[in-house]
């Protein structure tokens, strides 16, 4: 306790002293407001120099153009040109002559002649009979026939039979051996376009030829008819798309105008896969492009159209369907079923079936007479 009094004791003595001092100082001061402005007056004036904003431009946008697109060109080719209706429109056919190379028979009736002509370059045969009786010139009909395998086809073919009828009854019948049916020569057939142009080429020399000394000097090229049998019926519903020179047609037992039902019934029917393959990859717009049954408006000719309600290789409903589409269409067209009979007519039914045809293409074909 002692020692912390003194502590205090000292401290009073010496911080006293110097409370004190500083109490009794004078402050400092302040400079006069006077004063002040002399020494401001003394200043020289600010000059102020006003410094104009260099300002920079916004920059300019330019719009700079799409870029062109260059199409395109497909170096892989068409694989089906030249296969659709519109394609067969556009060409032209014809050239060259139909030549006869050796009579094949002679009846009071008609003369039988070997023929050739020339088709995009093959060579088709075929035979021609010439009626004997009645006045030139002779209404023209193409017989086509129906499909038999190559290997054992004759010139001769069961299809004689009809074109001798027509012949008796004044027609002059011009009958080829389609491409590939031997002694013609073969060459592309896919969906049988190549028959087709094979026929629409024999039209066309007709065209050309006829009136003419030689071989067609008796024919009318301006009375020209079809008469098909099976396949022999589904080339000419092609011809009948494209070409606007054939006045009448008769379909017996004919395929389709649908080529997928055909290549179908190809596939699977007729060849157990070996035939028809290629046709039925093909997209279905290539079948809208290639089938007559799209195009049946472009038909100008009277059709009748036969078939054996007992047809096991051609669907009789296919020749149904045919009749009542041309039927919408108004076109002028006889449609006749025979209930006992085959693909292939026989005895009274074919008799009948012979009969009807003539008589369609008088009616057709003789008017001017």
């Amino acid at each position: 306790m002692r020692t912390f009094i003194l502590h205090v004791n000292n401290l009073l003595r010496v911080g006293l002293p110097l409370l004190l001092w500083a109490c009794s100082v004078s402050p400092t001061e302040n400079p006069t407001p006077t004063a002040s402005r002399a020494a401001l007056s003394t200043l020289p004036p600010p000059q102020i120099r006003v410094t104009q904003a260099t300002v920079s431009p916004s920059p300019t946008w330019t719009a700079t153009p799409a870029p062109t697109l260059t199409p395109t060109i497909s170096l892989t080719p068409d694989p089906y040109a030249g296969l659709a209706i519109e394609d067969l429109i556009q060409r032209d056919y014809g050239g060259g002559g139909i030549q006869a190379l050796e009579t094949l028979a002679v009846n009071s009736y008609f003369t039988r002649t070997l023929i050739a002509y020339p088709s995009d370059g093959l060579t088709i045969y075929g035979f021609l009979n010439t009626p004997r009786r009645g006045a030139p010139p002779y209404p023209v009909v193409i017989a086509i026939h129906g499909y038999i395998d190559p290997q054992v086809y004759g010139t001769l073919d069961y299809t004689t039979r009809y074109a001798d009828a027509l012949a008796r009854a004044g027609f002059l019948v011009l009958h080829p051996n389609l491409r590939g049916y031997p002694p013609s020569t073969d060459g592309d057939n896919r969906f049988r376009v190549g028959m087709a142009v094979d026929v629409l080429n024999l039209i066309a020399l007709v065209s050309e030829q006829s009136g003419k000394p030689g071989t067609l000097a008796l024919a009318d090229a301006d009375r020209i008819g079809l008469w098909g049998h099976s396949m022999g019926g589904g080339i000419a519903l092609r011809v009948l798309t494209v070409s606007p020179e054939v006045d009448a047609a008769v379909l017996y037992g004919s395929m389709s105008a649908d080529d997928r039902l055909n290549y179908e019934r190809i596939f699977t029917y007729f060849s157990y896969g070996q035939r028809g393959l290629e046709e039925l990859s093909a997209p279905e717009e290539v079948f809208e492009r290639i089938s007559p049954i799209y195009f049946l408006e472009r038909i100008g000719a009277a059709l009748s159209i036969h078939h054996g309600l007992r047809d096991a290789d051609v669907p009789p409903a296919w020749s149904a369907d045919l009749c009542q589409r041309l039927k919408r269409l108004e076109k002028q067209v006889e449609c006749f079923t025979y209930p006992d009979q085959p693909h292939t007519f026989h005895d009274d039914g074919d008799q009948l079936f012979i009969q009807r045809s003539v008589d369609f293409f008088d009616k057709w074909l003789r008017d001017e007479e």
